[in-house]
């Protein structure tokens, strides 16, 4: 192993891999991954009401099962992206990794846009899942790996920010598109039921008949009108637009990581020395004693690795403190599902239907919960950077569950009470909705989400964080794609009420559990937190003895 006196005089001699990048630069490049990671988890909220639209009217006649997989098949491929993603960073670096998501990314959003049956689309958006859960698990990584420990916070935070903001794109492009093409219509040439009559109608005055829209129709007598509907145009392809338009991002992506440096710290753990040198030479002012400080704290940990063999994620379940560890992991992971986050991000515009708001009233409504994360996402940048991590998280999770039961409470009382005597809402209950939505992505993007990407690129020892956090943000994915596969089901048999009411019972376990085992990351750089993790969990396995 070279000797720090030997690093330190690479840092005098040798010269920067390329251009110098401000860490604004490289987190710009970076998150273009979590901009795709955000448009691709919400294009679909938009391009559902379309799906949901006859073959025959250029739709898929998805039923709320194939409505939760074809969002499902997308988490499900995240999980899998996160686990494995997260090894291919440790072994390949972190740079490179990104640079193979961004075709993949090209690769799934194309093949989906085309899909002309729903079961091809499953295998594609697999696919650009496994490129989402991979920009989950590699990108803060590379952050945390890259940016100055003083901003180390601010800069992970930040790709929650790009996050949403892709999310806001996506229901900035959906509101566009469907504004182009005039909402979800279909032209009905005959019915043999005599139901509807031949000429244009908006989707809305079909999808109305059901009894879950308070409709006089049963859901099997509803699906036979819409089968034997004979319909001779309509505008279902809408979605195709929504979902194509992904692949410029992903472009973007591949041309600006290509002007990036690889982590200085990966170079380091794989005893590329001179290559770490120089990858730091672009982050960071040579003559600033604080670059060659970082230096010997990186050649310090390396030090730690190599008196021990590199651990692999079996390795971490086999090592009791690394084990406590990583649960801790794994429910900071779940939590930022179990939120209910992803019920509003891929379903609000179904909710707002079924609260008696129109498909294309619904889908611009979305724009508003984008804005709010946007607006949430900026203030946590401040939060991480003002309190503590443990404090933030665990108001937030409060905070989400009094929302919870109050949607509950809304539907209980207000919506479902019209649906079951075949009514509509009152008019005001789709704007009740959607502020307590408003308020609850306000909450949970600033708070929840910095707080837990943050964490994870930064609380696992440097030899496994790739692979331990992968493993965690896959467990998260599994329950993301659970609660995204079941909520449309929930909500057309149980209602509103009880499905959200479930939400704010499980949020309220979630905070006690972190209140138990959460650790703090908060102030320390990423070597220090190495030591005083693991004096924190053996001292609790101890006295758990």
């Amino acid at each position: 192993m070279i000797a720090e006196d030997q690093l330190r005089e690479l840092a005098r001699t040798e010269q920067p891999s390329g251009k110098r990048r401000s860490a604004i630069a490289v987190a710009g490049a970076a998150t273009l991954g979590s901009v795709l990671f955000g448009y691709d988890t919400g294009v679909i909220s938009g391009a559902l009401p379309y799906m949901a639209m006859p073959p025959t009217a250029r739709g898929l006649g998805v039923d709320p099962w194939q409505e939760g997989f074809i969002g499902g098949a997308l988490l499900i491929g995240a999980a899998i992206g996160a686990l494995v993603t997260g090894r291919l960073a440790d072994r390949n670096g972190r740079r490179h990794t990104i640079l193979v998501l961004a075709v993949i990314f090209l690769v799934g959003s194309v093949g989906s846009a085309l899909a002309p049956i729903v079961e091809v689309m499953y295998p594609f958006r697999f696919i650009l899942g496994f490129a989402v859960g991979g920009a989950s698990a590699t990108v803060p990584v590379y952050l945390s790996e890259t940016a100055p420990q003083r901003i180390r916070g601010t800069i992970v935070a930040a790709d929650q920010l790009m996050i949403v903001s892709g999310q806001l794109l996506a229901f900035l492009a959906n509101a566009g598109v469907n504004h182009a093409y005039g909402g979800p219509q279909l032209t009905v040439a005959s019915d043999p039921s005599g139901t509807v009559p031949p000429g244009p109608h908006p989707w809305d005055d079909v999808a109305g008949l059901q009894a879950s829209r308070g409709g006089p129709l049963d859901p099997a007598t509803w699906q036979s009108l819409v089968d034997h509907l004979v319909i001779s145009g309509g505008n279902g392809s809408a979605w195709r637009v929504m979902l194509v338009l992904c692949s410029i991002p992903a472009i973007a992506l591949w041309v600006a990581m290509r002007r990036m440096p690889e982590s200085p710290r990966w170079s380091m753990a794989n005893h590329r020395y001179v290559e770490a040198v120089r990858s730091l030479l672009r982050l960071r002012d040579r003559d600033d004693p604080a670059t060659g400080d970082e230096l010997g704290e990186m050649l310090a940990v390396q030090r730690l690795a190599e008196a021990q063999p590199r651990a692999s994620l079996r390795d971490v379940l086999r090592t009791p403190w690394m084990r406590r560890l990583f649960g801790a992991g794994v429910l900071l992971s779940v939590c930022n599902q179990t939120t209910g986050v992803n019920t509003v991000m891929y379903y609000a515009p179904k909710v707002l239907e079924y609260a008696g708001l129109g498909a294309s009233a619904a889908i611009t409504a979305q724009v508003s919960n984008g804005i709010m994360s946007v607006i949430g996402a900026a203030g946590g940048l401040w939060l991480i950077h003002r309190f503590r991590r443990r404090q933030v998280l665990i108001t937030c999770i409060v905070l989400v569950a009094a929302c919870m039961f109050a949607l509950g409470g809304l539907f209980t009382w207000l919506i479902q009470p019209h649906l079951a005597s075949g009514t509509l809402p009152p008019a005001y209950a789709p704007t009740l909705i959607l502020v307590v939505m408003g308020f609850f992505m306000l909450v949970v993007q600033a708070a929840n989400g910095p707080v837990v990407w943050t964490m994870m690129g930064e609380m696992f020892p440097s030899r496994v964080r790739g692979a331990a956090a992968g493993a965690a943000v896959f467990c998260g994915w599994m329950t993301n794609a659970l609660i995204t596969v079941t909520f449309p089901t929930l909500l057309a048999t149980l209602g509103g009420g009880p499905t959200y009411a479930a939400y704010g019972v499980l949020n309220v376990v979630v905070a006690i559990a972190l209140f138990k085992v959460m650790p703090e990351t908060s102030g320390r750089s990423l070597e220090e937190l190495e030591g005083d993790l693991e004096s924190r969990y053996d001292k609790a396995l101890t006295s758990s003895r």
